[in-house]
């Protein structure tokens, strides 16, 4: 019997073509219910503007913040509708991501009229979360969260629960406080659920649960949420109070971020870019370390220049100073790259950085050995075969640049890893020492090795010019 093949099914195929049929309202309102909300906004993206107020007026608000949820310049099409329905669609969605639907927006003034359209809860919430500044933790908690009394009976706190469900759906995990609202732990569901009403509350509750400061730095907290892997964790100020959770999905939001900033950092940039971004701001954020570079390549330059009579005396070496170059500069990026990683574990202690730094010399050292033998082989064939060089002089001026390449690869890790502990250790993101940065490095120190060595070895001592 032949295998039956499965395909995928094009979900936002058929959505489009059921909000472009000649349906009824009544029709593609029921068929959309068959859909998950993040095909929908597949689909919703692709309609034009007249197709999407079509969809205004066939789905209701709350169905329009579940689809908006997934769609990520939601503000746009917010910013369509009249305010009282986009005030309406913004207070059915989470406190965090009505803040996000708010932030896409360009109008200040509607951003206000619509904030103030909210009620007071609502309002407050959003308030609360724009206060903190965008690398704070705060800045991505949701205010989706149960919340009970530490004194509640098992029988109670179900009850509560249920009660509190209705507006928020962030159940799995419940927050309990002390009487004076300060937190005290937290208690599973399935905990609850299966508790008999004579057993004691206090025997449920996991009083050692973690949590996050308000204020605290996404990038100082992100490796200690991602290694409780919870549902959801706490977001406390300085009273102890809860203010917020960060749930698994602003996990998963905020660890994109990161890897999206420091990707930017690593390509020599200030900040990451969108394609619908401006050309100035793309120009702000690229400007600053092409500058520096440019600078740092001035004296890459210049250190040529101090070699030129090297040049003029055994002017194949020219040949071979992009091989030297770009092989320094991709090792140093590699354990760059490694070195990164690394120190997101702030555990990390003096001992375990030294050792990384001569694991990764190693690993250089062996790298460039071998490297080196090759380029002694192929530089050298090439030079005899192709030049016309005699043999012994190809391969003492193959031998030069093999071994200029070994010598330049083990600084170049030693460079990739020693810049980054060095920000970080100053307090600075180590993703700042950016690819172009420990290139431009490497560039210098390598040119140095590779014209150093030729003076010394094929001028001075062999005396081949």
């Amino acid at each position: 019997m032949e295998n039956e093949i499965l395909t995928e099914q094009n979900y936002v195929e058929e959505l489009l073509a059921l909000i472009r049929s000649d349906a009824t309202d009544e029709q593609i309102r029921e068929t959309l219910d068959e859909y998950h909300e993040n095909d929908i906004a597949g689909a919703f993206e692709q309609l034009n503007e007249s197709e999407r107020k079509k969809m205004y007026r066939i789905l209701t608000p709350e169905q329009l913040s579940e689809i908006f949820a997934y769609i990520e310049d939601a503000g746009e099409h917010i910013a369509e509708m009249p305010a009282e329905m986009a005030a309406e669609v913004i207070g059915n969605m989470d406190s965090d991501e009505a803040v996000e639907v708010l932030e896409d927006m360009d109008d200040e003034a509607q951003k206000k009229k619509l904030v103030s359209l909210l009620d007071e809860e609502h309002s407050a919430d959003i308030r609360l979360i724009q206060s903190y500044d965008e690398d704070q933790i705060g800045s991505r908690m949701t205010t989706n969260f149960i919340e009970i009394k530490r004194t509640l009976t098992v029988k109670q706190a179900m009850r509560e629960l249920v009660a509190q469900a209705e507006d928020n759906d962030n159940i799995s995990i419940l927050y309990v406080t002390n009487e004076d609202g300060s937190f005290y732990g937290a208690l599973d569901l399935k905990d609850l659920i299966v508790a008999r009403n004579n057993v004691d509350l206090e025997d449920l509750i996991s009083t050692s649960f973690p949590y996050v400061r308000d204020h605290e730095l996404i990038s100082d907290c992100i490796e200690r949420i991602k290694d409780y892997a919870e549902d959801s964790i706490p977001v406390l100020d300085d009273n102890n109070q809860i203010l917020g959770v960060i749930t698994a999905q602003d996990i998963v939001e905020v660890v994109d971020d990161e890897m999206g900033d420091d990707y930017a950092k690593l390509a020599g940039l200030i900040a990451e870019e969108d394609i619908k971004e401006p050309l100035r701001e793309s120009i702000k954020k690229r400007l600053p370390w092409l500058i520096a570079l440019l600078l740092l390549g001035l004296v890459v330059s210049s250190i040529v220049g101090i070699f030129e009579g090297v040049v003029s005396q055994v002017a194949i070496i020219v040949c071979f100073q992009s091989l030297i170059l770009d092989m320094a500069g991709n090792v140093g990026t590699q354990s760059l790259a490694v070195t990164i990683r690394v120190l997101m574990d702030e555990q990390l202690k003096a001992g375990q950085k030294i050792k990384l730094a001569l694991k990764e010399m190693r690993v250089g050292l062996c790298n460039g050995a071998l490297l080196g033998v090759l380029s002694f082989v192929f530089v050298g064939l090439y030079i005899f075969l192709l030049k016309g060089y005699p043999a012994g002089t190809a391969f003492v001026i193959s031998g030069c640049v093999g071994f200029s390449l070994m010598i330049a690869m083990l600084i170049a890790s030693l460079v990739g890893t020693i810049v980054p502990m060095f920000f970080h250790k100053f307090g600075v993101d180590p993703a700042v020492a950016s690819g172009p940065l420990i290139t431009t490095i490497n560039d210098m120190i390598a040119v140095v090795t590779y014209y150093g060595l030729a003076w010394l070895f094929l001028i001075h001592l062999l005396q081949i010019a």
